[in-house]
């Protein structure tokens, strides 16, 4: 996985908590997965290991959006097998580390739950994260950031309130399902960051974890609507998904400059990969061990050594190009 700076923000564990809550024996089918499994959404793991959960999931999110972006600007290098790299590894990230953490952690609830769980999110990112970024980036005189910032703010708040309207219309019958808004797609080039304090770089980091998470979890949530036979939900859900990704954290990584040469973003990916297979996922491991949460600290150990090969496997390609 290529990892980020620990953090989680609060709101989003309190969301994973309620839907654990909210929620038993969940079944998931997993896009791109053919197998369906079936984890009971439990109400005793403790916090700090949902908080590790949390991380994590926004991490591999965060890997899944990188390393497509890594993978397109290799494709653009002449670099197509470094593409299919970086593309497959992202599957993995996504279709597997991150789906089987939301499984354990019990984020995808009931249709109800899963709307409330995104109306929070938004309400949240709309009311108080974004306009605290954007008035810190104006304030740094980064004022292309706090442009962005404002905007996606406007946009969450929209996303809210089409999903308050799609929650009133499952809990009484009446209206209709928003139509899914479309994203406003925004190429991201290789470049050099857009943004000159230290302050907004990171909270474009925080930023871009919070939308590759969202996006993730909105396509499960897609998913779940589908199964239970609301195909308008589900197209709320993947619409609002695609702007998180597409729009909003492509903005965002054009101004962070996110997307290097594809030596460069080898490099990166490789220290990464090589953090989580020997610090942070043996050391959420051990905390989830130590509180007799064993399931996690099995899928944690799991995924150490999947991002062991994958930092292999991106330093065999480094190779090859040098």
């Amino acid at each position: 996985m290529f990892r980020h700076s620990i953090r989680t923000l609060v709101v989003g564990l309190c969301t994973l908590t309620a839907a654990s809550q909210a929620a038993t024996a969940v079944a998931l089918t997993l896009p791109g997965d053919h197998h369906q499994a079936t984890y009971a959404a439990t109400q005793t793991l403790r916090s700090q290991t949902l908080f590790d959960l949390t991380t994590a999931m926004e991490g591999e999110a965060f890997a899944y959006a990188s390393y497509n972006l890594f993978g397109t600007q290799a494709d653009s290098q002449a670099y197509p097998t470094v593409d299919e790299l970086f593309r497959t590894t992202a599957q993995t990230e996504l279709n597997e580390h991150l789906h089987e953490a939301a499984a354990l952690a019990g984020v995808v609830g009931t249709n109800a739950a899963n709307l409330r769980q995104a109306i929070n999110g938004e309400t949240y990112e709309h009311q108080v994260m974004y306009r605290r970024f954007a008035d810190q980036a104006r304030n740094d005189g980064d004022l292309e950031a706090a442009k962005l910032f404002t905007e996606i703010a406007a946009d969450e708040g929209r996303h809210r309130d089409a999903y308050r309207t799609a929650l009133t219309v499952l809990t009484t019958g009446r209206g209709t399902i928003p139509a899914p808004p479309k994203a406003d797609t925004v190429s991201v080039p290789a470049g050099l960051p857009k943004v000159k304090a230290a302050r907004t770089r990171a909270n474009l980091d925080t930023a871009m974890h919070g939308e590759a998470l969202a996006h993730a979890k909105y396509m499960l949530f897609a998913a779940r609507a589908q199964q239970t036979g609301n195909p308008a939900l589900a197209r709320l859900f993947e619409g609002t998904a695609g702007v998180e990704l597409h729009e909003h954290f492509a903005g965002e990584a054009v101004l962070v400059g996110l997307v290097s040469a594809t030596k460069d973003n080898l490099s990166r990916a490789i220290a990464g990969e090589h953090n989580e297979a020997t610090i942070l996922y043996p050391g959420f491991a051990k905390r989830a061990t130590a509180v007799g949460d064993t399931a996690v600290a099995g899928y944690f150990r799991d995924t150490a050594a999947d991002e062991a090969k994958h930092a292999t496997a991106f330093q065999q390609a480094l190779d090859q190009l040098h």
